[in-house]
């Protein structure tokens, strides 16, 4: 038993914990470069560094490579434009919610994935109906005030949360036909495209705006997006899906420590609360597939 104990906690685990703690704390650095750059002028910038920061990795990878064509074109407009969406509507909610907030209902798409795949013909099970159940009633006492309305900012957080959910769909399909390492490069091209077009229509940037946001920039650009990128690439390989989806859960815990600790964020009881609920529906949906894992190794 100890062994079996043992084989679950691997380096490819504490790689994974890692690229949820750089994401987590990326709200924090998405928050304070906003301080000042507009939302899409930011997420340009941060999304022309990531697909910089992946080119050495991408030359490294050379004769590994998966073959490119059509698919990895397409893929990566369909994959970058819906990435465009999910953080635009991140970034923007961010000037009016907490980045704990934006951490924990972005983490929705989670119990999102599982629920879209129900039209995508696949079944889903009660433990899943039961983590919707509770990420719901965090997110009511999350952002829920007492009039029944969301906040404006939670509730653009929660539509990016949709974006989201049909990226990792689009990836996940992907991921099995052409080259990561490209398909990500490509992807944060094509954001990079679309957010520099948004820029230019409603934002009026100088060089000397992005400078001041250097620091913010190159943690959103090259840790978040390509490091973090590496990292996550590296470990799947050797960890189950399920398995990947409950450490990266844990993205929103350091959203809100990372708030806490260098934004100065306060939660109230009823935003623990929903929080607990919400991580708790994460953890729910996602945990049949790890037990039975387990239960499959123990019989062997």
């Amino acid at each position: 038993m100890g062994n079996l104990e043992m084989a679950f906690v691997t380096p490819s685990h504490l790689l994974l914990m890692s690229v949820a703690a750089i994401w987590g704390f990326a709200f924090v650095a998405q928050s304070a470069g906003m301080d000042y750059l507009g939302p899409h002028s930011f997420n340009a910038a941060r999304f022309l560094l990531g697909a910089l920061s992946l080119v050495p990795l991408w030359f490294l990878m050379g004769k590994k490579r998966l073959p490119q064509g059509k698919t990895l074109l397409w893929g990566g407009l369909a994959a970058g434009t819906i990435m465009f969406g999910g953080f635009s509507f991140q970034q923007i909610g961010l000037l009016y919610t907490t980045a704990g907030n934006a951490g924990f209902i972005t983490g929705m798409y989670i119990v999102l994935v599982p629920i879209a795949g129900i039209f995508l013909g696949q079944t889903t099970n009660r433990q899943v109906w039961a983590g919707v159940i509770l990420a719901v009633l965090g997110l009511y006492s999350l952002s829920i005030g007492p009039d029944l309305t969301i906040g404006y900012g939670d509730m653009l957080e929660l539509i990016g949360a949709l974006f989201w959910t049909a990226h990792v769909i689009i990836i996940g399909w992907l991921s099995r036909k052409v080259d990561a390492i490209g398909l990500s490069i490509t992807q944060f091209l094509v954001a990079a495209v679309w957010a520099t077009i948004a820029a230019m229509l409603y934002e009026t940037p100088s060089l000397g705006d992005f400078g001041a946001a250097w620091m913010p920039l190159l943690y959103a650009g090259i840790a978040s997006s390509g490091i973090a990128c590496t990292l996550q690439i590296i470990a799947q390989r050797r960890v189950e899906p399920s398995v990947t989806a409950l450490i990266l859960s844990t993205e929103a815990i350091f959203a809100v420590l990372g708030g806490w600790m260098l934004l100065g964020e306060h939660f109230g009881s009823k935003e623990l609360l929903g929080c607990s609920l919400m991580l708790a529906g994460m953890l729910v949906s996602q945990w049949p597939s790890r037990k039975r894992e387990e239960e499959a190794v123990a019989q062997s």
